[in-house]
């Protein structure tokens, strides 16, 4: 028996069977058998009466823009296939962008303090037998989610939005003057079984007892517009790509334990290994509210050839005790954590219908160095309630008109070149070292070049001064680990690349003129002023300079 095997049997709720259910999705990734589902079709047939403005499929991040939405006055509905409930392991993010809960008006300043679990510094940066890098006041605050969730799930409802949990989406029909969400039967679990952590018990869970949360049986939902927040793998992005296999894609496995030695410090990411089976393992490490979670994490493709969930959190198990000087005898395991993030070329994505909009991990609007999720939501957060704001009330639901708020965002596109730069590839001989002595000569640059570069880098905020600071101090100082680059990312890559980086520097040539224009903007009429604004939005979040 492995160790997986052995530890992973001990915990409650099956965690084992739920890592080889992950591996049999990640191994049809791999393999390119997905079946592409027919959750979407179109209808020339008009609605006639709608229910709501807004139907919102995927709760956990939608309940976010939802409550902002409902709060705005328009009629909400969110669904959600379990108990809406936040997980109980932290979210990690940096204090500056929790504000945007205070300037949407989501959460009060004693709510927002209460919602924060746990808080530390400074947080560490090191690679394979290079220096210790250390940062402040980044990532270092952790969220409760349960908190949070719970807190804007009872305002989404007393501001009047409906909430329907235990129901699952089964398709939407798009039609000329709204769209029909379709709506499965109600999940009921009558308390013999707790599958998950987020599976709820009918006959416990209070919010059920709300009148505002339904489990009925409706069979769809009409609204203006369906907003897609159901992730990576929604029914609707599936249909939308057509089985499009990702060109990246970051393995995570990791745990939540104590019996760990006191260290009231994180690690942003760490390298103490070589490349090992085609792949740079990568450690991040936070301080909890029950412990210490530590996660492995690796950045390669879909290659039919590339490792298990299983097998990395077996490496994860081999190498946690060097990592964190301890025996794993010792530790005192809560809860454990694997999943895997693709990413695509081609985002975000575009969706071919008229009245859907993703949000969130279903966009594709995280860079591919990222895990997407909540921090990718909180930065965009603002900008997609003002956006769907406006489009509402100018009725400017279209495909082209709602693709305005999925730009393209050089700021993102440009991080490809990072993510290829870390990865390897299934039949490429690098020296064991490469990667691990590039970052260290790149972030020896940025140390160098100050916090202004640094911090930006660090919370996914690549902007083009700093990229092109750190790029010239790299290439002239250690023009020996720029070189080995070009042939490991490949000279495509490195086109497309360089066309991304001039498109950061004309955006961020665009922003201030676009921040000069808000006022005249207002003197538009509404869809010119809704487009124009999105281009304004753009640039600034294109090149960055929302930071």
């Amino acid at each position: 028996m492995s160790k997986t095997e052995q530890i992973l049997s001990q915990l409650p709720g099956d965690v084992l069977g739920r890592l080889r259910s992950a591996d049999k999705l990640w191994q049809v990734l791999r393999e390119d058998t997905v079946l592409v589902p027919s959750a979407i079709k179109e209808s020339q047939e008009p609605l006639g009466t709608l229910d709501w403005d807004v139907v919102i499929c995927g709760g956990t991040l939608g309940i976010l823009i939802g409550a902002a939405l409902q709060r705005r006055g328009w009629r909400v509905a969110l669904i959600e296939r379990g108990i809406l409930r936040g997980r109980d392991q932290e979210w990690n993010i940096s204090r500056k962008e929790l504000e945007v809960f205070l300037e949407l008006e989501l959460l009060s300043e004693a709510e927002l303090e209460q919602a924060i679990a746990t808080e530390y510094n400074p947080a560490r940066i090191s690679f394979y037998e290079g220096p210790d890098f250390w940062i402040r006041d980044v990532l270092n605050i952790g969220v409760d989610p349960v908190y949070l969730l719970d807190t804007l799930k009872s305002k989404f409802l007393a501001a009047g939005g409906q909430l329907y949990e235990k129901t699952p989406f089964e398709g939407a029909a798009i039609h000329p003057d709204g769209v029909r969400v379709d709506l499965g039967l109600p999940i009921l679990d009558f308390g013999l079984t707790d599958k998950s952590q987020d599976s709820g018990r009918i006959k416990t869970d209070k919010s059920l007892n709300n009148p505002k949360s339904k489990i009925q049986n409706l069979k769809s939902l009409k609204a203006r517009l369906l907003i897609d927040a159901m992730g990576h793998f929604s029914p609707i992005v599936q249909q939308a790509r057509q089985g499009e296999k990702p060109e990246g894609v970051c393995l995570v496995v990791g745990s939540c334990a104590q019996g760990f030695p006191q260290n009231d410090t994180g690690d942003l990411i760490v390298s103490f290994t070589p490349i090992q089976n085609q792949c740079q393992y990568f450690w991040e490490a936070f301080p909890a509210r029950d412990g210490r979670t530590t996660y492995l994490f690796t950045y390669v493709d879909a290659h039919p050839q590339r490792p298990s969930l299983e097998f990395l959190f077996e490496e994860y198990l081999r190498l946690l005790p060097d990592y964190q000087s301890i025996e794993l005898s010792q530790i005192g395991w809560k809860r454990v954590l694997f999943g895997f993030f693709p990413s695509y070329r081609h985002s975000p994505i575009r969706m071919p219908w008229n009245r859907i909009l993703p949000v969130g991990d279903s966009s594709g609007a995280q860079s591919p160095v990222s895990f997407g999720g909540f921090g990718s939501m909180v930065r965009h957060l603002k900008r997609l309630t003002d956006g769907t704001h406006e489009a509402l009330n100018s009725n400017a639901l279209s495909r082209n008109a709602l693709t305005q708020l999925q730009p393209y965002q050089p700021s993102i596109a440009v991080t490809w070149l990072f993510q290829r730069a870390m990865s390897v590839g299934i039949d490429q001989q690098l020296p064991p070292n490469q990667i691990n002595e590039l970052l260290t000569g790149v972030f020896q640059a940025m140390e160098q070049l100050g916090d202004e570069v640094l911090r930006p880098f660090l919370q996914d905020v690549v902007q083009f001064s700093g990229l092109s600071k750190t790029l010239l101090l790299t290439s002239l100082t250690k023009p020996g680990l720029v070189l080995p680059v070009i042939p490991q990312v490949g000279l495509t890559t490195l086109l497309d690349w360089i066309v991304h980086y001039i498109n950061l520097g004309i955006y961020s040539g665009l922003s201030p003129l676009g921040e000069r224009m808000s006022q005249p903007l207002n003197a538009l009429p509404p869809i010119p002023q809704y487009y124009s604004r999105r281009w304004v939005e753009a640039w600034r979040y294109g090149s960055g300079g929302d930071y």
